[in-house]
């Protein structure tokens, strides 16, 4: 795929995102993919392959949301396989507390796949508003 091919692919994702719906994340994440979650802190972990992604980091994020949890992109970055992307989150978490993140994501898309993914972003709002990443929903160690 070329460039603009990946960078097409990763603003959809941002779409379905903004409009609380769609599946092309889940339809163009690689089996092997890993999720950085960059940080010294409860989240701060290497999620690998698909299973750990969509029901270990991403099932518990979003059981702490009654809606579909939403983040808005606001720039796109392209150069090669890698996407850079600056958004921020809109969101209310089930017991009322507004989480609405800023985050700086590099996306590798290969083949029309996302093999990996790395997030930057406010660690002590993570902590502080959804609490602890539950070991039991890891998959793999830290």
């Amino acid at each position: 795929m070329s460039t603009a091919d990946n960078k097409k692919l990763i603003q959809q994702v941002y779409s379905d995102s903004a409009n609380r719906s769609g599946t092309t994340f889940a339809d163009h994440l690689a089996d092997d993919a890993c999720w950085i979650v960059v940080g010294q802190y409860s989240w701060g972990r290497t999620f690998k392959g698909k299973d750990a992604i969509l029901n270990g980091l991403m099932g518990h994020f979003r059981s702490l949301f009654d809606i579909r949890p939403r983040t808005v992109a606001s720039n796109f970055i392209a150069e090669g396989n890698l996407v850079v992307v600056e958004a921020k989150g809109d969101n209310v978490t089930k017991t009322g507390d507004r989480y609405d993140n800023d985050y700086c994501m590099v996306w590798r898309v290969e083949n029309g796949k996302i093999t990996v993914i790395k997030e930057y972003c406010d660690t002590a709002l993570v902590e502080r508003v959804l609490g602890p990443f539950p070991e039991e929903m890891a998959h793999v160690p830290a």
